[in-house]
């Protein structure tokens, strides 16, 4: 009998250590994961990973000094135009670069043509369209206005809401480029200029040209895509 007790001991002593070891272990080995994912939240908080209407500026401002881009091309039916995007309105460079690279442009058309006055694009009925919108929860860019930055000839600017505007906030989506050769000064200091047109400017001539409704859309649509060039 003594040797049975002997052996139930040593097989309950030994049945200890064993769970005290694997105790042990699985500690050790939730410690190394908790450091992992700590990790990984780490990276993923950073207020660039992942535009949306609170982070505008931190977003565009780190993606600008990763993408330093400012010459695109936008192509429709009638010719080309090209773009340069000024450096000195960083926020509504990146944020024209980062809508080009996505392609939210290529979905869109020049849906307003005001003779002797603007050409106005970046909106359209398609659901990507709207989609990509939702997406990054219809997000508003702050004025950079600048003193060197008019309304001239062929200046590119970012269209906005008049009503219930007060701090002049620009929608990331749409521009217009400036077409009358006197310039559209009125407006400086009321939207954003954060580039010019370089080329084409007789492609904005015919394109000046189509037959527009009551509300300055052209009859015919005019699709577009926009690329970078440099």
């Amino acid at each position: 009998m003594k040797i049975y007790y002997k052996i139930l001991l040593l097989l309950i002593l030994t049945t200890l250590y064993q769970c005290k070891e694997e105790k042990k272990a699985a500690k050790n080995s939730l410690n190394f994961d908790n450091k992992k994912e700590l990790k990984k939240v780490e990276k993923v908080i950073r207020p660039w990973d992942s535009l949306h209407k609170d982070n505008v500026e931190v977003f565009f401002t780190e993606y600008g000094k990763q993408h330093k881009e400012n010459k695109v091309l936008i192509k429709t039916k009638f010719g080309n135009i090209k773009i340069r995007l000024y450096d000195d309105v960083p926020i509504h460079r990146a944020n024209f670069i980062f809508l080009t690279k996505i392609e939210y442009f290529n979905t869109t058309e020049i849906y307003r043509v005001a003779k002797n006055f603007v050409i106005q694009g970046g909106n359209s009925d398609e659901t990507y369209t709207r989609k990509q919108r939702r997406l990054y929860g219809n997000y508003l860019i702050k004025p950079e206005f600048k003193n060197n930055r008019k309304h001239k000839y062929g200046a590119l600017a970012a269209a906005r809401q008049w009503e219930k505007n007060p701090n002049k906030l620009s929608s990331p989506f749409e521009f217009y480029m400036v077409h009358n050769r006197n310039g559209a000064h009125h407006l400086n200091n009321e939207h954003t200029v954060f580039g010019e047109v370089i080329s084409g400017f007789n492609t904005m001539d015919k394109i000046s040209k189509v037959k527009v409704g009551v509300d300055e859309w052209p009859v015919e649509d005019i699709t577009m895509t926009i690329e970078i060039i440099d």
